[in-house]
């Protein structure tokens, strides 16, 4: 029993789940193609951004394909952000998410998307597995157009 009042002493976090919507299941949209993260994730973005400052979002699906939520990630300068694959799970675990769509701009206006692009989509598609939690898509916005990673077989 001496133990028992050793580690009285320390202070430990307690840690919870929770996830709570407000959204009803009947009422959330459901993704069955690019165009339409494309549309969702332009209603959520700040336009005045779009041209401005590169942005990193996560669209969290559940089995179903409708969508839990979008997370902000980050927002960095005009010519990248950070997006830390750590940050990107917690939140679809979080989120009890089945799948993700990843989502960022290119304040250039350039579709096209870059080594560091693809590098990241497949280091996410290969961690996603363990998770099993699907990387359904990787989408670049810009204001005249988007760019999917699915729709052109990068993924």
């Amino acid at each position: 029993m001496e133990n028992t009042n050793e580690f009285a002493q320390y202070q430990v976090a307690e840690v919870q789940l929770v996830y709570k919507s407000k959204v009803k299941p009947s009422q959330r949209p459901k993704i069955t193609s690019s165009r339409d993260a494309q549309q969702i994730f332009m209603s959520c973005w700040d336009e005045s951004k779009l041209e401005l400052a590169e942005q990193f979002k996560v669209m969290l699906l559940n089995r179903a394909n409708k969508v839990l939520g979008i997370f902000e990630l980050s927002t960095g300068g005009i010519g990248g952000t950070v997006a830390d694959p750590k940050l990107i799970f917690a939140a679809a675990l979080k989120g009890v998410a089945s799948g993700i769509i990843l989502a960022h701009n290119h304040p250039s206006g350039n579709l096209k998307p870059s080594q560091a692009d693809i590098d990241l989509t497949r280091k996410l598609k290969e961690a996603g597995r363990f998770l099993e939690i699907q990387v359904l898509d990787h989408v670049i916005l810009t204001t005249e157009g988007y760019y999917s990673f699915a729709d052109e077989g990068l993924i």
